[in-house]
């Protein structure tokens, strides 16, 4: 196993708790807690093939990002 691999895999269970249950409740801690698993899968796909983790990963949190905002835009302030 890789240190990539591992720190990846820690990240992304830390990240997947800190989504999960977020302290402010606010949209921005949801989509700064969603982008902290999105790290930690994008060094898991490190181990396995770079081309392929960054193409991934940048696909992944440009859709995830606009439809975050765009979420956060029709609620409007809480």
């Amino acid at each position: 196993m890789t240190p990539e691999f591992v720190l990846g895999c820690i990240i992304l269970i830390i990240g997947v708790i800190a989504a999960g249950f977020p302290r402010p409740r606010t949209y921005l801690s949801r989509l700064i807690c969603l982008e902290i698993p999105g790290l930690g899968l994008l060094l898991i796909m490190l181990a396995y093939d770079e081309m392929l983790a960054l193409v991934t990963f940048i696909g992944v949190t440009a859709i995830s990002t606009f439809v975050l905002v765009r979420v956060i835009e029709r609620r409007g302030p809480e």
